[in-house]
């Protein structure tokens, strides 16, 4: 594929521009002689507004306790946004973040464009033995680690205990039992078994990874999602709605599917560690015991859920990289990913985080580490990142009656073996 400009030539080139990249501070991180951190530090914050960015906000301005010379302007960029957001600005030149929460996935996208700085030997990946092994995994490229992992994550079904028992049902286990509780419920309840979200293909995953599917084999430089398992993932899912186990939608998926569930108009939703404190903040889970956590029903082939995650990656043209290391291993460290946990129980990619009593004493991270540990791993390459979009457009259009599961299975792989050159 075509490259962007590498990292070295990249950071020779804003040396020379006139417009400061990320941090407006002129310092180059250290106070002369004594070897403090200071001057200020951009970072891009992706999380959810409204539960996640005010933890994560107060953990940076403890970062700032720690280091009283160092200015942490923290922004937070919505998700849908922040991939193009980041990759136009550092293309041009100007409006970059020293630091950026990435999504697994965009992390070797962007180090194939030379966007980030490489952390190997740097302060920003101590003990990087102490990372989980699929964690770490996403952060590497071509030999050399650009990111080091935050939160890693997976997928599982949410349900609501008042309504399961007031239908008299269990939690299902496989896609046939998903469909018969959903049933039961409305029969019981006359509310709707499932919410499943329509206009975002990674909650497609596990559905396609149940019937032995995938996106791409990345070893074989073969698409496969449009062989016979991606066509069944998409009946399955259609049939989920067509037979009125689960309500889907086109557009805002996430908003619906959240007051929804939190509404107690449908019982049970996919979704991942990310979603819990905002779910708690609903009607129905005032009462948090409320709350169960299932894993995602098998398909014919097994049970299947995406690995999923974020890093924090340094901008390669960052002005203050001494302080910007500083500031990834501390968001990254065992005590800071402990804290991370209790408040928004976000799972640790420390091993070390796994011993401390926030991480154990925690119900949510206890039921989706074993699923982590099992989680399918997406293909670590550049183009990683950009096979959803095509997947979601045939995905939205499978759901909700505008093609078919084998049209849509075949359009998405044509779309794939054009971005993905000579693939088979």
């Amino acid at each position: 594929m075509r490259r962007g400009i590498t990292a070295t030539a990249l950071v020779a080139a804003l040396a020379l521009a006139a417009t400061a990249c990320g941090s407006d501070d002129k310092s180059d991180g250290t106070s002369k002689g004594s070897g403090e951190l200071s001057g200020t530090v951009t970072w891009w914050d992706t999380s959810t507004v409204g539960s996640e960015d005010k933890v994560f906000k107060k953990i940076a301005e403890d970062f700032e306790k720690k280091h009283p010379k160092v200015d942490v302007k923290y922004v937070n960029v919505p998700f849908g946004e922040a991939q193009n957001k980041f990759k136009n600005a550092a293309q041009s030149g100007s409006g970059a973040p020293d630091v950026i929460r990435s999504e697994v996935a965009w992390t070797p996208e962007f180090a194939d464009l030379g966007y980030l700085a490489p952390l190997d030997g740097t302060p920003a990946l101590q003990k990087a033995d102490d990372f989980l092994k699929q964690a770490a995994a996403s952060t590497k490229y071509k030999g050399k680690t650009y990111a080091a992992p935050q939160v890693i994550d997976s997928m599982g079904i949410f349900y609501n205990k008042k309504i399961f028992k007031e239908a008299g049902v269990e939690v299902p286990t496989t896609i046939a039992e998903l469909k018969t509780v959903s049933k039961k419920i409305k029969d019981k309840t006359g509310k709707t078994g499932m919410y499943l979200r329509g206009d975002d293909a990674y909650w497609f995953l596990s559905f396609l990874y149940g019937e032995g599917g995938d996106l791409v084999d990345a070893s074989t430089k073969s698409v496969t999602v449009d062989n016979a398992d991606g066509v069944k993932a998409m009946k399955v899912v259609k049939d989920l709605v067509d037979s009125g186990a689960a309500k889907t939608d086109a557009t805002d998926g996430w908003e619906n599917m959240q007051s929804s569930f939190k509404d107690g108009k449908v019982a049970m939703m996919i979704n991942g560690p990310w979603a819990v404190a905002d779910t708690y903040a609903g009607k129905e889970f005032k009462d948090k015991a409320n709350l169960g956590v299932a894993p995602v029903p098998a398909g014919s082939v097994g049970q299947g859920a995406p690995q999923g995650g974020h890093n924090l990656a340094v901008y390669a043209g960052s002005k203050n990289l001494d302080a910007s290391y500083a500031f990834v291993d501390y968001m990254t460290s065992a005590e800071t990913q402990a804290k991370v946990a209790k408040e928004l129980n976000l799972l640790p990619t420390r091993t070390s985080a796994y011993t401390r009593e926030e991480v154990v004493d925690n119900e949510i991270v206890n039921f989706f580490k074993p699923v982590v540990d099992t989680a399918v791993e997406r293909p670590w390459i550049p183009e990683t990142g950009s096979l959803f979009a095509p997947l979601v457009t045939e995905y939205t259009k499978v759901l909700t009656g505008q093609t078919t599961p084998e049209k849509g299975a075949k359009s998405t792989g044509d779309s794939y073996r054009k971005l993905l050159k000579g693939w088979k």
